[in-house]
């Protein structure tokens, strides 16, 4: 079944339709909630408003209109809505990645050195997000985590495709300014031109 169909069934009373809908979207919007957090009880907080974003996606069922949106964006957009809200509640500003669950995995017969420098370069990478404003934090999450193309990330964010794609632009461009003196040390350079 569709989502379309399923929604369909849900609303002509079928309820228990929803636990499917739920099982097809519940790693991503859980994944994305933790993108977007920053608290000291991030798992329990994810989950909660992972929860509750279901819940409200549920309540308000009757009311979504497919022609103004998939389902899939309407259920992103209560979700970013949700986190934003309890984030304003606890008054936290900045969104976090920091617990985002990409952690790189060395494979078993890589140094430790490897492991160790990869591990520094995506928490410099994490860092460099949480730095940018929500907007293109959000945007850049949804694109680059999430696979999201312009049109849904416009349609979640409330913006145009080209405001969309100027925020990504802004944000990559920001990130790649915050890494440069991380990854253009001579150090490495001279390691590298030793190599023959």
């Amino acid at each position: 079944m569709t989502d379309s169909q399923l929604i369909r069934e849900i609303k002509d009373g079928n309820v228990q339709l929803y636990d499917e809908l739920m099982r097809r979207y519940e790693r991503k919007i859980l994944a994305f909630i933790y993108h977007m957090l920053k608290s000291a009880h991030m798992d329990s907080m994810a989950e909660d408003l992972c929860n509750e974003t279901f819940y409200k996606a549920y309540r308000s069922l009757s009311s979504f209109r497919e022609i103004e949106a998939t389902f899939s964006t309407w259920l992103y957009t209560i979700a970013r809505n949700t986190v934003l809200s309890e984030l304003r509640k606890n008054n936290h500003v900045k969104v976090s990645l920091d617990q985002g669950g990409f952690e790189p995995h060395a494979d078993a017969d890589s140094m430790p050195e490897v492991s160790i420098l990869r591990n520094e370069k995506v928490s410099m990478v994490r860092d460099a997000i949480n730095n940018l404003p929500e907007k293109q934090r959000s945007a850049l999450i949804m694109r680059e985590y999430d696979q999201m193309d312009y049109q849904e990330i416009a349609n979640i964010l409330g913006q145009t495709v080209s405001s969309v794609k100027s925020l990504l632009f802004r944000a990559r461009a920001s990130v790649k300014l915050q890494l440069e003196p991380y990854f253009l040390d001579p150090v490495f350079e001279e390691y590298e031109g030793m190599k023959r």
